[in-house]
């Protein structure tokens, strides 16, 4: 498999984290980008497992130093992509999944625009949108989460509907209606990307 930079992206509750975890449990060669956030740990989230959770002053150290990919703010918390992990991974043979907002998507869009070509990150570069089947299914996945206030699910859908808008900025769609069908359809993007089909 050539290496991939696999960028993902969707509304909160259309599944992507799902969609993710079986990319990763079908392909050791696809690794997680870990991002770094200033959100507090949710459940049994691990720091430097699920997240590298970090002070807003160390976070916005990172910016300075130009340490980050990207980084956006969502939902009230600052989120970001370390780069060196990315660059290291590529130089393992080894591709990337990036799990991030729809603003960090099209920042890190535009810094792999910038490269040279020929830069495998460049020539690997993925971007994918996964969208639910509608609103009304978007709520009800929130809501049967049972994690959130309802105000906090009130956000989210207004925070959806601003993301699903831009889903045209991405070269590829997934509707997340069917799982089983959802991921196929991933797995056949990422195989004919990668040069095995």
């Amino acid at each position: 498999m050539k290496p991939l930079l696999i960028v993902m992206s969707a509304p909160s509750g259309a599944g992507k984290s799902t969609l993710c975890d079986l990319l990763l449990q079908e392909f050791p060669e696809i690794t997680y980008s870990v991002s770094c956030t200033t959100r507090a740990p949710r459940g049994q989230e691990e720091d430097g497992i699920d997240y590298f959770f970090l002070s807003k002053e160390e976070f916005d150290r990172r910016v300075r130093e130009g340490l980050l990919l990207e980084h956006a703010t969502v939902h009230g918390n600052l989120y970001g992509t370390p780069a060196d992990p990315v660059r290291e991974a590529f130089a393992e043979g080894q591709s990337v999944l990036m799990d991030i907002d729809v603003a960090g998507a099209a920042q890190v869009r535009e810094a792999v625009a910038k490269l040279p070509p020929g830069d495998p990150l460049r020539e690997g570069f993925v971007d994918i949108f996964v969208e639910p089947p509608d609103m009304e299914e978007l709520r009800r996945r929130l809501e049967g989460r049972g994690e959130d206030a309802p105000e906090t699910i009130e956000l989210r859908l207004r925070n959806a509907q601003g993301e699903m808008d831009r889903a045209g900025e991405f070269t590829y769609r997934v509707v997340n209606d069917d799982l089983d069908m959802a991921y196929r359809r991933l797995r056949d993007i990422l195989l004919v990307k990668s040069g095995v089909l």
